[in-house]
């Protein structure tokens, strides 16, 4: 028996050696593959836009050994947007449909990654595709109003800045370029040429004042903003401040004035036809009923040397409520000619302020805006109704080293906020410009030409252009005044975020604006906003032969300004930001 058992196990261990050597040799047999699903999609980026348009995206499979029915789930698009799927099932191919509802609340607007996942249930395989969700403008034929609104620049000439020219002397090109109207002159410290009772001197002032007489319409506002020091306190301020006002238009407009054996006279030609009285009296010691007795003295004594001159009222500091407050006393007590009534808006007066609190003044604006329309058009004095309103100072932040670098604004240490020039201004000014326009307001003008990376569209020590500049002058030339341009109505999915401007001009071309704002994060100050598409419909506009694009956001070359690039004119014409920015259609 044991013998028996030995040659059996030997027959055995020769038949598992013959099946091994077989199995691996002369190719003749290979191992499974496992079962599986191989998913390739159709599109490269899939784009949707609210309310208007699908997209499809193919998907194609690749099985291996199954033949099950296969579903598809798609994971990663956001809750406004719906999907419609045309599964596999026991075939190669199916498709996802996207759409985009609108509006969203909030709305899912943005970049995002989508997984389309194919399965039979017992194996599956996906890819993935990026996925645009954009906003909807259309762009109506109906005329809403007059677009009135010019963009213009302010120099504060003082002991500190009036060596701008004589350091830059090639500055007056690029504010000639920015075609600025009625540019604003507001002297203040050594800027003020009345040093004493009897004492003048026009050296800082001129510096600045000289140049500017030659740029521009040549015709800028001088605003008297403070009165010599040694008149504050005095029991007879407002006649000396007439006084004092009467001589600089002797100086500016008819030929000088003499003091002892000196004479005091304009060097220039042009004269002065624009004069603002006083700066922000409510931030200084005036109340309405006070200022509107200095106005009415200093005005008429202006009048009686040159009965030519123009005059821009109040120029308040303004904040939600302040014009309800201010005005009312001065509207119905001013006698002497007012030929615009002007206003200031900054947004904020502290460098903590986040990106979305910044943002979030600039409809209080145009509120304001309207107010003042309001209280004008309903005074008794028909000479107010139809007054202009401008917005003689505006910018971002309103703070200022007061000395020691100390905050005016609230005690701390003083910190520069970028925000003046960088991309979010980009997308702040032009929101600005947008909500100013639509409130009817004839001027708005950059606080200052010159300055530092808060306030200036010009570096003033190096002379080159800040992003602050280009976003003034694409302004200016997209949208000049006068030239007869019209607002025309429009729609959106998404005026929270974005801000659409669309003007038709006397010539028929049209200039469609949209200002993305949209944030990266709610808790940014100075961040890079959020990415954002819209696909600008003018398809019930008559038919345009060309079009051209042009965008300016963080990318902007400094030295030569943004490329106007040519894009198809067709019915719709997308719009794709990377964060915040501007961009501007341009129809012809």
């Amino acid at each position: 028996m044991k013998a028996c058992t030995h040659i059996a196990e030997l027959a055995a261990a020769f038949l598992l050696l013959a099946i091994v050597v077989g199995c691996g040799t002369g190719g003749s047999g290979s191992t499974t593959t496992p079962p599986g699903i191989s998913v390739i999609l159709s599109s490269g980026t899939t784009s949707v836009y609210q309310n208007q348009s699908t997209m499809t995206v193919n998907v194609r499979l690749t099985r291996t050994g199954t033949t099950g029915n296969v579903t598809l789930t798609v994971q990663g698009a956001p809750p406004s947007v719906s999907t419609r799927i045309t599964n596999p099932n026991a075939g190669n191919s199916g498709s996802v449909v996207f759409s985009a509802l609108a509006p969203a609340n909030p709305p899912s607007l943005g970049n995002f990654t989508v997984t389309i996942t194919a399965g039979d249930g017992q194996v599956s395989g996906s890819a993935t595709t990026p996925l645009s969700v954009g906003a909807y403008v259309q762009v109506r034929p109906n005329i809403i109003g007059p677009l009135q609104l010019a963009m213009s620049t302010s120099f504060q000439p003082a002991e500190w800045n009036h060596q701008l020219f004589r350091n830059h002397p090639l500055l007056t090109t690029p504010l000639n370029n920015l075609q600025p109207g009625h540019i604003r002159l507001q002297p203040v410290s050594q800027g003020v040429p009345q040093t004493g009772p009897t004492t003048w001197d026009f050296t800082v002032v001129d510096a600045i004042t000289q140049p500017v007489l030659n740029a521009g319409d040549q015709k800028p506002e001088f605003q008297i903003a403070v009165a010599p020091a040694f008149m504050n306190g005095s029991p007879t301020f407002d006649r000396d401040f007439a006084t004092y006002a009467a001589q600089l238009v002797r100086y500016y407009n008819k030929g000088g004035f003499d003091i002892g054996l000196t004479h005091y006279q304009s060097l220039s030609v042009d004269p002065i036809h624009w004069w603002g009285i006083f700066n922000e009296p409510n931030y200084h010691n005036f109340d309405p009923a006070l200022y509107t007795q200095l106005y009415n003295t200093v005005v008429p004594a202006m009048q009686t040397v040159d009965n030519s001159i123009r005059f821009v009222a109040v120029e308040l500091g303004d904040s939600p409520g302040e014009a309800q407050t201010f005005l009312p006393t001065f509207i119905s007590r001013v006698t002497a000619q007012v030929d615009v009534l002007a206003t200031h808006f900054y947004s904020s007066c502290n460098q903590k302020d986040p990106d979305q609190q910044v943002f979030n003044t600039v409809p209080g604006f145009a509120s304001e805006v309207q107010n003042i329309y309001l209280q004008l058009g309903r005074s008794g004095n028909p000479g107010l109704r139809t007054v202009p309103v401008w917005v003689t100072e505006n910018n971002v932040n309103a703070d200022f080293d007061k000395g020691g670098g100390i905050s005016a604004c609230n005690g701390t240490t003083f910190v520069t906020d970028p925000r003046g020039s960088s991309a979010f201004f980009a997308a702040w000014r032009p929101y600005v410009f947008s909500q100013l326009g639509k409130a009817n307001a004839a001027a708005l003008y950059q606080w200052v030409y010159a300055g530092d990376a808060q306030y200036g569209e010009i570096d003033d020590q190096t002379g080159n252009p800040r992003l602050s500049y280009w976003v003034d002058y694409w302004l200016q030339h997209k949208f000049p005044v006068p030239s007869g341009a019209s607002l025309l109505d429009y729609t959106t999915t998404d005026g929270a975020e974005l801000e659409t401007l669309g003007v038709q001009n006397s010539d028929h071309s049209v200039v469609v604006m949209v200002a993305n704002h949209a944030l990266n994060a709610t808790t940014d100050n100075n961040g890079p906003g959020a990415p954002r598409s819209v696909l600008v419909d003018v398809s019930s506009l008559n038919p345009f032969q060309t079009a051209s694009r042009l965008a300016i956001d963080a990318n902007t070359d400094l030295t030569n300004g943004p490329t106007e690039t040519a894009v198809a004119p067709g019915p719709q014409i997308p719009i794709t930001f990377n964060g915040y920015g501007v961009a501007f259609l341009t129809l012809k």
